[in-house]
């Protein structure tokens, strides 16, 4: 193993940057050109196919069968001139990965021919063999089928040949199997929603759209040395590993010159984004070392989590050709920074309004503060379900690290605009508004624009803040499909954005001015949320009991997270909003606490496989080298022995106390997983994991990098974090 190491740093160092050449050196000559997009689509499609498959995108309208077999055969001809000889349905399933079966368009006839075939069958509906993938119980591993159906509002586009049709994917029974279908109900939710809300400002709003713009973090590591260590290779993350001498301390790698190698492998990743579409902008170095940053302009919603999807599918392949390996895992190295992925989230109207954003008059800034303060309050009432939708076992090593927002959920808007709703809250007095006193607040309100002006204020310790003109959840995983928290957000806010509808209405109903009844509704609304809103440092302990005091959970780990998704609360809701029925829920549920129990298991077993056939085989072998070096100074030193041979002696005391703690722990480990997999209940399993197996982590992992530091250094068997971290 060791060889291997040293065999794999030799590799590394002989690594030259890729020599990467981009179509052209203008982006706009070749943005976008792998995707069937409208421009695509008006050269390929006849008129009348073109108008009804941009009326399904942009009103949600069905496309008949008719019109499917005209687009299928425009899109079939557009993706053969590109090159494309396959077809597939690109679904995202609930293993968080992307799936795809590939079929090719011939199809062959008599005489020993074929032709090119692509219909309206095969565009609509695919029928792939559902049985290995998590269905939570919502049908048995013997009933294979489930169906994907085409979503018209993401576009097809092209990748390695292969023409991909973006699905969604149900059980043969109709209950969704992935990510995209609830994404989907819960975006429709919001816009049925927001409508009314928005027309209380202007009548001509007829579409709201949830807006998201992602950041991607994510660490790069060579491929060589990724290679020689099995627990990245198996599990994402280093189980054991001492800290480099020199990690992050100094901050010059957060937005520092990008190496060399890493910008020709950025260069490559964007230029192949940039062909489908995917917007992106940004990259710069994260704060970690080889720890980096991308990020596109925002889209709606449904496009941008397709796009980060398909992002990191690209990020990883095109890595192999860099020879390195990406990483995503939330937490790979210990202490030091983790990757999270700041989900930038916000509301549009088709009249080109960002809905959170601050305007220029009184009348559209009360705009701005109705779903502003909607969304606090959303996210005040449905708390556990917010932070439900970020659990996973790779979060909860990030969350609270003094790098990412603890698990503690709260909101951050900055001092001005807190300023902003006391002030109004004061001045909304109980019974009618004097004109006087409705052109006050009005004036005030009028003034938020040159209030937020000169406001910075960005706590970077928040898990949900306002950043001017949109919210950003920043307790997202690097991991994680976007979807997960956006189905929760988008669905929390359409109920209370339809709660806030009626209540507006019945006030209205009964005589009130439209103006007036939207400030007291609000006032109501600020009174009962305050307790969500922290403008401080959510790493301090005095948040932690202040947050207690406010009834704020402090929910750490995933399986006790993941409860809030089957309380009668969250079934009311996603049923309410059509967007997961109690058995879907229920099933996603099951399906998370069953991966969080897998994800766990293997990292114990891996944990286990490397202590006892490498780690303690390493250390024990050194230890008898420091035995005869011990039976040497005897023979040499004589009276002067003792004395002279203590260091010697407490190295081999030490290393055989260490080896003794961690074969304990680790054995122990093992009889507790043993009693964890004998639990017949997925919740009961996920717990005991949470609960017995993975407490004897960090004793192990503490022991074995205690280890690392006595063991010859020609004789570790793992790269170490200062190879891997700082080999470019």
């Amino acid at each position: 193993m060791a060889t291997l190491r040293f065999k794999a740093m030799e590799e590394c160092l002989s690594r030259k940057p890729l020599l990467v050449t981009a179509p052209s050196d203008i982006i706009s000559d070749f943005y976008g050109e792998n995707v069937f997009n409208e421009e695509a689509m008006r050269e390929f499609l006849s008129k009348e196919a073109f108008d009804k498959v941009m009326e399904a995108v942009k009103k949600g309208t069905r496309i008949d069968r008719k019109i499917a077999e005209q687009v299928a055969s425009s899109m079939k001809a557009w993706a053969a001139k590109k090159g494309a000889t396959h077809y597939t349905h690109w679904f995202q399933p609930l293993t968080g990965t992307t799936a795809e079966k590939h079929d090719a368009f011939f199809q062959p006839i008599e005489g020993g021919r074929s032709i090119e075939k692509f219909g309206g069958d095969q565009l609509v509906q695919q029928e792939p063999d559902a049985s290995s993938f998590p269905s939570g119980g919502i049908r048995s591993t013997f009933e294979a089928r489930g169906y994907t159906a085409w979503d018209p509002t993401s576009p097809a586009f092209i990748i390695a040949k292969t023409l991909c049709i973006p699905t969604i994917f149900i059980s043969y029974t109709g209950e969704t199997l992935d990510y995209k279908t609830p994404l989907l109900r819960a975006v429709h939710a919001l816009d049925n929603a927001a409508i009314p809300v928005a027309q209380y400002f202007d009548k001509n709003v007829s579409k709201v759209a949830a807006t998201l713009g992602w950041e991607q973090e994510y660490f790069l590591i060579d491929s060589a040395l990724a290679d020689a260590r099995p627990d990245l290779m198996l599990t994402g993350r280093t189980l054991f590993g001492h800290s480099s001498s020199k990690g992050q301390q100094l901050e010059d790698h957060y937005f520092g010159s990008i190496p060399e190698r890493a910008t020709a492998y950025m260069r490559d990743f964007e230029t192949e984004a940039l062909k489908l579409g995917i917007p992106v902008r940004t990259r710069h170095n994260e704060v970690a070392p080889n720890q980096y940053e991308c990020a596109p302009v925002f889209e709606e919603v449904n496009l941008a989590v397709d796009h980060n999807q398909l992002l990191m599918d690209l990020m990883e392949r095109i890595a192999k050709r860099h020879n390195f390996r990406v990483l995503l895992h939330e937490k790979p190295f210990a202490q030091i920074n983790g990757s999270g992925k700041h989900n930038n989230w916000s509301m549009a109207t088709d009249t080109g309004v960002n809905l959170l954003g601050p305007g220029k008059t009184p009348k559209t800034n009360l705009r701005f503060l109705t779903f502003f303060i909607n969304t606090i309050k959303a996210v005040h009432d449905y708390n556990d379900l917010v932070r439900a939708s970020i659990a996973s076992a790779g979060n909860d090593h990030r969350l609270g690290a003094n790098e990412a927002p603890p698990a503690i959920i709260s909101v951050f808007i900055g001092t001005q605009l807190f300023n902003v709703l006391s002030e109004f809250e004061k001045k909304v007095k109980k019974g009618d508004m004097t004109p006087d006193e409705k052109t006050d607040l009005k004036l005030n309100i009028g003034r938020i624009p040159e209030i937020l002006l000169d406001n910075t204020d960005r706590n970077r310790t928040s898990p949900f803040a306002f950043t001017g003109n949109k919210f950003e959840f920043r307790a997202v995983g690097s991991s994680a499909n976007c979807a997960s928290a956006m189905i929760v957000l988008n669905t929390i806010v359409a109920k209370q954005l339809k709660e806030f509808n009626k209540e507006v209405d019945s006030q209205i109903f009964k005589g009130m001015d439209k103006d007036e009844a939207i400030f007291k509704t609000l006032k109501g609304y600020i009174a009962s949320s305050k307790n969500i809103l922290f403008e401080g440092n959510n790493y301090s302990d005095e948040w932690v009991k202040e947050a207690k005091k406010r009834g704020l959970p402090n929910v750490k780990t995933t399986p006790h997270a993941l409860d809030a998704f089957v309380t009668k609360k969250s079934k009311e809701l996603f049923s309410e909003m059509d967007v997961l029925s109690e058995k879907e829920l229920e099933a996603r549920y099951d399906i998370l606490m069953h991966n969080y129990k897998l994800r766990v298991q293997i990292e114990s077993r891996v944990m286990g496989d490397l202590v006892l056939s490498s780690i303690i085989p390493t250390a024990i072998k050194y230890q008898n080298t420091l035995i005869e070096n011990v039976k040497g100074l005897k023979e040499i030193l004589n009276g002067e022995f003792k004395k002279l041979s203590g260091t010697q002696v407490k190295m081999i005391t030490e290393i055989s106390e260490r080896v003794s703690v961690i074969k304990k722990n680790v054995e122990e480990m093992i009889e507790e997983r043993k009693k964890a997999n004998s639990q017949t209940d997925t919740r009961k399993q996920a717990v005991a994991y949470c609960e017995k197996v993975v407490p004897y982590f960090e004793t192990i992992r503490y022991n074995v990098d205690k280890l690392e530091l006595i063991v010859d250094d020609d004789a570790w068997p793992l790269p170490k974090y200062r190879e891997m971290l700082f080999t470019r």
